[in-house]
């Protein structure tokens, strides 16, 4: 009996134990979360709000050589033709000519510089054109009575022609007669460019027609604001050739002379380049600046002579740098 009683007590245990194990497995376990769902609920709240998008920067100023680089590029053919001459590039940058600036030209002529000038000025900048005095055209074998005749619409026609020279990003104009500064415009300008024009100004003033370079400079001195910048490139004498012949009507002039004429009006000489310097130009009394491309005079000349013309380039020129004293 007392057997019977131990397994009867063993037998509840165990039932007992079994019963615990069954309950425990009956309870509902966790279930794993859903993390998609978890990720999309919290989102607004656990997830940082997202940053609006910052404004693009505005592009970066062109950089005044790039603009002037990108400009000469863009000229036509017969205008880069001249390039190795002219050095364009080299001279503005010398004289300091900047996007934005009031600048004098004179004697704009057929626009060579002036289809430069425009678009490197830009909107922002101003070109202004300075003609030779309608006196000092008379005297040119060249003009004829319809030619004169037509001068005096010289400023208007000037305009119309830069309207055509340059579209968009371009200077505004504005032209006057040397000699005839209006008032409005003194102390305006930046910069004024005497790039091969002071010959004839000098020939026909030691001739007695008039003070035609006088004006001319002085007219340079009261447009330029206090510390503008006066840059000349002229055809250059050897200073050992006679006065008389470096008069200007040969198209040379000494440097000394040049300067000199600054310096009376109150111009001071800053800097001076050799960008524009061609030592195989030796002119002798005989000679002529025109002889040379493009003038190329003499057309009756053999080909050998022409040759050796086109050898030498175009002529040796002074490149002159003078400032308007702030004072």
């Amino acid at each position: 009996m007392g057997f019977h009683l131990m397994e009867g007590l063993e037998m509840k245990h165990i039932l007992f134990v079994l019963f615990l194990v069954l309950m425990v497995g009956c309870q509902p376990a966790d279930e794993p979360a859903d993390v998609e769902q978890m990720s999309e609920a919290a989102a607004p709240e656990m997830l940082p709000e997202r940053a609006a998008p910052e404004p693009e920067p505005e592009p970066e100023p062109e950089p005044e050589e790039d603009r002037l680089a990108r400009v000469l590029a863009e000229q036509a053919p017969t205008v880069q033709a001249r390039f190795p001459y002219r050095n364009p590039y080299e001279t503005l940058n010398f004289f300091g000519i900047e996007p934005g600036m009031t600048v004098v030209e004179a004697l704009p002529g057929g626009g060579w510089y002036t289809r430069i000038l425009l678009p490197f000025l830009g909107e922002e900048g101003k070109l202004i054109a300075a003609n030779y005095p309608m006196a000092l055209f008379g005297q040119f074998d060249w003009a004829s009575e319809e030619f004169l005749a037509g001068l005096p619409a010289w400023p208007q026609t000037f305009a119309e022609n830069a309207q055509e020279m340059c579209v968009g990003d371009c200077a505004r104009v504005d032209a006057f007669w040397l000699g005839e500064l209006p008032s409005e415009m003194q102390g305006t300008a930046d910069a004024v460019l005497f790039i091969r024009v002071l010959q004839n100004l000098a020939r026909y003033q030691k001739e007695g027609v008039d003070d035609f370079l006088d004006q001319s400079f002085a007219d340079a001195f009261a447009v330029l604001r206090p510390g503008g910048v006066l840059g000349v490139v002229q055809h250059e004498a050897r200073e050992e050739m006679p006065d008389d012949w470096a008069s200007g009507a040969h198209g040379y002039l000494k440097k000394s002379f040049v300067i000199a004429q600054a310096e009376a009006v109150g111009f001071e000489l800053v800097g001076e380049s050799p960008i524009n310097e061609n030592p195989a130009d030796q002119p002798t009394v005989d000679d002529s600046v025109w002889r040379l491309p493009p003038t190329l005079m003499a057309e009756d000349e053999d080909d050998e002579l022409r040759a050796r013309k086109l050898a030498i380039g175009e002529s040796h020129r002074m490149t002159l740098k003078f400032v308007k004293p702030e004072r």
